[in-house]
Formats: structure tokens, sequence, C-alpha cells
């Protein structure tokens, strides 16, 4: 059966754009993931009257509904209370999480709790709770009415954790059988070149289905199977892949991985190479990325942010006359920028990157968005020439998204030009 999810966020921080909900769009990917479809998202200050009627309303068209926020110890965190109104349930003292709230703040050297934290364990009467490792507030989730709900806090932390490892496992129980998912990576390609090349056979395909998802310069693609069992799901969708992946080619740089950077982590572990950056536009993300993964100081040697002209020469040892004659941002310069953080940081490979962010061209006329990057080896170095656009952060994210997939084509034996 066929599942239709809404999600309404709770809170008027919400509604003045004082924090972003950032819990629905994680949860809008991991229910896509799960196959139950998300039609709608609604978001509701803190007032009991407007929350009632948005839950009625969500009643009509979604046989899940999933709630964020509203569930801590203050006199506006009234998800509970509604909800339960909403359903006919009254709520009941859950003494397994009033102990688990006596521990969490014992936890923390506070023995004194006040009342109001006690609430939190005020429950709908049969409810399956959700029990909260990360926080106070434990999830709730029923069924009544013919519709599944399920609450979540609101701190996007503890909303994450909750999702995937309590309320994950019930919504599978919805649904007999398995839905599995694969997510193919693509780097090289945008979502309407790709859309072009697959749309008649994303038409024609019922089980598996394949869905494309947008991302900063790269492309999901979605491979999702209904089967009576997990490894039934999983034969329905292997040969999908290897379709797809003879299709697309080096395009494709993982399935079910987190990010290039984490593909290039583990293919540098592999060869017991290093890695080094040499960056200007970028101004560090490269360095950033790379360091934000764990192990990653075991193949990463560094990074060299050389913004100014004259630190890529004192600093990388490029020389003068390449940047008299062509400009910081130019083959030749990143060719030596690369060769440089190759020698100064003394690792197997070393990428570069040198662009005109913006917002206005540079003194030599170069536009916004022409950006350089490079690959220097043992065998030589190779480089390619970007148009990223106009926008800044986009710029910055394709430049070092670009470092990466020439690192990963080399240690792969691929072609290192797109085309």
């Amino acid at each position: 059966m066929s599942h239709t999810a809404e999600l309404i966020a709770v809170g008027t921080e919400l509604l003045l754009g004082n924090i972003s909900n950032t819990d629905g769009q994680m949860l809008s990917q991991g229910l896509s993931a799960l196959g139950i479809n998300v039609y709608y998202h609604t978001v509701v200050g803190d007032n009991p009257q407007r929350l009632k009627d948005a839950v009625n309303l969500a009643k009509t068209r979604a046989d899940i509904i999933i709630t964020t926020g509203g569930l801590g110890p203050t006199c506006d965190d009234l998800t509970k209370n509604v909800l339960a109104e909403c359903f006919g349930r009254r709520l009941v003292r859950d003494e397994a999480s009033v102990r688990r709230i006596e521990a969490y703040f014992r936890g923390l050297g506070r023995t004194a709790i006040t009342e109001n934290n006690y609430q939190q364990a005020m429950l709908p009467e049969g409810c399956t709770v959700l029990a909260n490792d990360w926080g106070t507030a434990p999830g709730v989730a029923f069924e009544a009415d013919g519709v599944h709900v399920v609450m979540l806090p609101g701190p996007p932390r503890e909303c994450r954790a909750m999702f995937e490892h309590r309320a994950i496992p019930y919504l599978k129980g919805l649904s007999s059988g398995a839905i599995v998912s694969r997510s193919l990576r693509l780097f090289g390609i945008g979502e309407a070149a790709v859309e072009a090349r697959l749309r008649d056979r994303m038409n024609a395909m019922t089980n598996p289905t394949l869905a494309p998802y947008a991302k900063e310069g790269e492309v999901e693609l979605r491979i999702t199977a209904r089967a009576d069992t997990e490894a039934e799901a999983q034969a329905l969708i292997t040969p999908v892949e290897g379709e797809l992946r003879d299709l697309l080619g080096p395009l494709v740089y993982g399935a079910d991985v987190p990010s290039l950077e984490a593909v290039v982590l583990e293919l540098l572990n592999q060869k017991g190479l290093t890695l080094g950056s040499a960056e200007s536009c970028t101004g560090g993300l490269i360095a950033k990325r790379m360091t934000d993964l764990p192990g990653a100081s075991a193949v990463f040697r560094g990074g060299v942010v050389s913004y100014a002209t004259q630190v890529k020469h004192t600093l990388l040892g490029v020389p003068e006359d390449l940047l008299e004659e062509f400009g910081a941002v130019s083959d030749p310069v990143a060719r030596a920028m690369a060769e440089g953080a190759r020698r100064v940081l003394d690792c197997d490979l070393a990428v570069s990157a040198t662009g005109v962010a913006g917002p206005d061209p540079d003194e030599r006329g170069n536009p916004v968005g022409l950006i350089f990057v490079a690959l220097a080896a043992p065998e030589g170095v190779w480089v390619r020439r970007l148009q990223a656009g106009n926008i800044r952060e986009r710029s910055r994210t394709l430049a070092a998204s670009h470092c990466f997939d020439l690192v990963r084509r080399y240690l792969e034996g691929l072609p290192l030009d797109i085309g």
C-alpha cells in the first residue's frame, strides 16, 4: 500500500523566519527513500486553534501526519495536547518516560527537576513511545481514525536522530513487504540533461522507479523498489543500477555515498597516496570539505590559501612572469599553483583553484564565474576551465567539487575531461 504523508512544523519562530525548517527537508528526503509520498508541508505557529485547524485539514488528505516541535516543557509546547484532542485521546503519565527524563538530568549533574519538565512525560493514551536518547522530550506514534500520527521533537539534532532510529522502524512496519532505495551520485551533468537522457526510461518504469534530484552542482538518481523481502527488492535494483552506470559512465561517482570528497578519501586510503591543495577563489573550502571527514589526517597534508597574487608567488613559487603575462586567473597559473602545492606540502597529488568569484570582473576583464582548477600528479598536470556563473557561493562550491572530481577520476583511471 502506498502512503501519503503531511509534515506539520510547529513553532512561531519558523513563521517569523528566525530559524529555518531544516527538519522538513530532512524528513522529506527520508520519507522519499521509504517510498512514502509527501504532498504537503504546513508550518503553523504556537497557537492551539490554528494547529487544530491544520491537523484537521491534514486528516482529510494524508494517512500519515508527522509533526515536529512543540513537545518541550514550556507553555507554548502544545503539540501533544492539540493532537490528542484532535484524535480523541487523553494524556496519561508515562512512567518510563519519567525515569528517562530524571536520568537525563542526573547525567547533567542536576537533581532538582522542575514540574514542567515532567509534563513531557504526559503522552496520548495507548501510544507507542519513541524514546529520546538525545534530549528530554519523548516522541509519540499512534493510529486513530485511519491516520498514523508521529510526533518528533523540533531541535534538528534530536529530530534527525529520532527519525532515523525511532520513526523509520515504526513507519516501515506500516507496509507489508520491503521498500529499498539506492542513490547514484553524479557529477558533471545537470538535472535537465539527466532527465532528457532518461525521460522515456523513467516514464516506463513502475517497479523499480527512478527519480532525479538536483543538488549543488550534482544530481542524485534514486532507484526505489518494492518487493516481499529486502533481498528481492535489492535484486530488482541491481540491474537498473548496472544499466545506468553503462549509460552514464564516469559521471557516476558512487552509490549511496555521502559526497565526492568522501569517495576521494576512500580512494586515497586504498592507494596509500596523499593530497594537498592550493586555493584562491575557494578560500579554503577544499581543505574544509576534506577535513570535515573523519580520518582525513591520514591522507590530507594541508592547504595553502593564496588569495593574494603575491602569496601565490612567495608561498607557492608561481613565477612572477606568469602572473604578469597571464594574470592570476589563468591556465598557466592554475598549473603552477598545483605544482607548487605538491612541492611545498610534500604530497603525492595536489589540486588548485583560481577564479573570479565576483561580484565584479577582475582587473583583466575576466568575467565573474571564470575558474581554472588543476591537478598535479607525478605524471603531469591537468587543468579544467569552468564558467560557473555569477553566484559567488555556487562558483566556490563547483570549483571545489571539480577539484575532487579530478582527483577521483585520476585515482580510478578514468578520463579527466568531463566531455
